[in-house]
């Protein structure tokens, strides 16, 4: 890229995330690209996040307490606010990213001139002690909105947007569990989508992840964001295989079988 590269900023929110901290941080400090600010957002911990993350000398690290606790998607919209960046980006305080991962999207980005890019990312489950690929053959780019309803492969720790999204968009702050999801789905209508083939983030499971304590909450809201978009939708979209997804979910919570807390059919 010619010129100064431009700055992208990283979304970090934190609740108790202190165990984690050090990793996430590690593969941020650890990027290639290095004109980036990260958002510390602290959303009332009350472990030693604060103390940890002070340790890390680095100016590039602007740190926020937030007094009152707030849902995720508030916060991630509050922490948004804080942004300067042509570029944001979102990794949790408990992932990590490869150290090509901002370069790569902001070059992509760049080049093609569009709003939008995800990765794929690997899966590791400390619950069973494997990794795995999170899709399996070709990433799909352009309008994807029909293929994100069949199958939502789309992690929040691999896209990167622009910053100027969030003055028309922004996270519904009604959701706990779907948010991204929400978000994600209503950008796919009106911008292309482009992506970076191989995986760039590792997105973690290790038994506190939000979707997994929470089953009755995700299923909820999932089964009325069908209820509200069915017939906003535009008619060549399809909620078909969302709704079959839907009743594995119930399935799923009957026999207790929750090992996978990502929205993925």
């Amino acid at each position: 890229m010619k010129g100064k590269r431009p700055l992208v900023s990283i979304i970090m929110n934190s609740h108790n995330g202190d165990q984690y901290l050090q990793k996430s941080i590690n593969s941020i400090l650890k990027q290639s690209y290095k004109n980036w600010e990260l958002i510390f957002w602290d959303n009332c911990s009350f472990d030693k996040t604060k103390e940890k993350l002070g340790k890390i000398k680095d100016e590039r690290i602007k740190y926020f307490y937030s007094k009152k606790f707030n849902t995720l998607y508030k916060s991630r919209n509050l922490a948004i606010k804080k942004a300067k960046g042509k570029y944001v980006c979102f990794l949790d305080v408990d992932d990590q990213w490869e150290k090509s991962k901002i370069s790569e999207q902001v070059k992509k980005l760049e080049k093609k001139r569009e709003f939008f890019i995800y990765s794929n990312y690997q899966i590791n489950n400390k619950l069973k002690t494997k990794k795995k690929l999170r899709f399996k053959g070709r990433m799909p780019e352009g309008k994807i909105s029909q293929k994100l309803l069949d199958n939502y492969f789309l992690g929040i720790i691999t896209v990167m947007l622009k910053r100027s999204i969030f003055k028309k968009f922004k996270f519904d702050e009604k959701y706990d569990i779907i948010g991204d999801f929400d978000l994600f789905i209503r950008l796919s209508l009106k911008y292309k989508f482009l992506t970076v083939q191989k995986p760039l983030s590792t997105y973690n499971i290790h038994g506190e992840n939000l979707s997994l304590k929470k089953i009755n909450t995700y299923i909820n809201e999932l089964q009325n964001w069908i209820k509200d978009k069915e017939k906003m939708f535009p008619a060549h979209l399809s909620l078909k295989r969302l709704k079959l997804y839907l009743i594995k979910l119930k399935i799923k919570k009957l026999v207790k079988n929750f090992t996978t807390p990502i929205l993925g059919m």
